[in-house]
């Protein structure tokens, strides 16, 4: 046991001093990374010696030749993080003839540097092995991850207005925390791709976005566009590594029996909100189908650029439909296992000075407008556990997502008992839903 630990925390040394390392290849502040080189580093295959990753450039367009020849332009490269990712003077300002490379030197710098810290923990996510802090960087560094690519930028351009340079860049800075709250309320899961033979790609929009409503060429995303994170179906997927993925899920989805793209209660970007760390899923096993499918998403969802340990892994869509976009794993790819969720009312929380607050599960606070409305009603717990039922038929009464509950780890399969209960709540809860309705 002393060994495993001692194993561990070498690992995460050597994982921060990376960190450090590769934040510095940055052509003094010039060759800005919109993707950080330590994180591509994450998917280079264990024991490649090479530092290198195959980029697929998804429009490469084409050359004309010295006799006017046209020819099409190399689809795929070998290259080192130094070179991909990247564009020159992105983030640098201009007023008149100066320029400041501020933004690259010391915004990102200590983003990137908490960010990357922050995931190797909770890539390796056990009972007391992340804390509150870890929790705040990840959040604070995706959130930034999201806004600052070539197609996050475009966003804010769309979104704004703004077509100035400076403008883009300021409300980026502003805008930081946008994602921070309603990902803090999600229901967190860690899924496994140790056991496919496929690995996890990355593209040059790394934290995106699945909604099974809303397909490729659906208007939700067109050009720069995403589906909302706000809404019911829609899931956040950010691959941290080779093995490791986390998927944001709404706490509202634990109702797929609505509109997927209808808001999810309290939809309110700009606020505080309370993150229940030990509900987060662990333990779910991607099997190779599964891994290729999510690749498939990342790739639909970059904007110009993916990039993969293996260059076949680049071409998921050789064994996936497009056309099967909103029946991937039953409709359910990206879910949480229902049966490790649980819905709590409203959390009263106390300080050392006597004060009090409380937040519901959507996260509003006492005195605001339907605060523990869902709570009262009970429509959605009434939901999540036809879910579970439903859930229990598709995929057995082996786990798919186990969480801790006083220092404990759920089970990993249902005994027979608890499974044919399970059952017995899709069509005893259905019936009681239809007649609420």
């Amino acid at each position: 046991m002393k060994r495993r630990e001692s194993g561990r925390q070498s690992s995460l040394s050597q994982s921060i001093h990376d960190c450090n390392t590769l934040q510095a290849m940055s052509n003094e502040y010039q060759n800005n990374h919109y993707v950080p080189a330590w994180y591509q580093k994450r998917f280079v295959p264990v024991g490649q010696k090479d530092q290198e990753l195959f980029y697929l450039k998804l429009q490469p367009g084409f050359i004309v030749d010295s006799r006017g020849i046209v020819h099409p332009r190399r689809l795929v490269r070998r290259q080192g993080f130094k070179y991909c990712f990247a564009e020159k003077d992105l983030y640098t300002t201009r007023f008149g003839a100066e320029e400041s490379k501020n933004i690259e030197k010391h915004f990102f710098g200590q983003i990137d540097n908490d960010g990357c810290q922050a995931a190797e923990r909770f890539s390796n996510f056990t009972f007391g092995s992340v804390v509150g802090d870890d929790f705040q960087k990840l959040v604070m560094y995706m959130s930034t991850q999201k806004l600052r690519t070539v197609k996050g930028l475009e966003w804010l351009s769309l979104q704004s207005g703004a077509k100035n340079k400076n403008m883009i860049l300021s409300l980026m800075i502003q805008l930081r925390q946008l994602y921070c709250a309603i990902w803090t309320e999600c229901i967190w899961l860690i899924a496994d791709a140790s056991n496919s033979a496929t690995k996890f790609i990355v593209s040059d929009h790394p934290v995106t976005v699945y909604n099974r409503r809303c397909g490729p060429r659906s208007q939700w995303c067109r050009g720069a566009n995403d589906p909302d994170i706000r809404f019911h179906a829609t899931h956040t997927i950010f691959p941290w590594s080779l093995d490791k993925i986390l998927i944001l899920t709404n706490l509202s989805w634990g109702n797929p029996y609505q509109s997927e793209v209808g808001m999810r209660p309290n939809p309110n970007p700009f606020r505080g909100a309370l993150f229940k760390l030990m509900e987060t899923q662990t333990h779910r096993y991607l099997d190779e189908q599964e891994v290729r499918e999510i690749n498939f998403i990342v790739k639909s969802r970059a904007h110009r650029f993916v990039g993969a340990g293996k260059e076949e892994w680049l071409y998921p869509e050789q064994f996936i439909s497009k056309s099967n976009w909103n029946t991937y794993g039953h409709g359910y790819l990206l879910m949480p296992d229902p049966r490790d969720v649980r819905y709590t009312g409203e959390v009263i929380m106390g300080f050392n000075d006597g004060r009090t607050t409380a937040f519901d599960a959507y996260g509003r606070r006492p005195g605001e407008r339907d605060f523990g409305k869902e709570g009262r009603e009970m429509r959605d717990f009434q939901t999540l556990y036809r879910f579970k039922g439903e859930f229990a038929r598709l995929f057995g009464p082996v786990r798919r997502g186990r969480s801790y509950e006083f220092g404990d780890l759920s089970k990993e399969r249902d005994d027979d008992s608890m499974h044919q209960y399970h059952l017995s709540l899709e069509k005893k809860k259905h019936h009681r839903v239809k007649n609420q309705t």
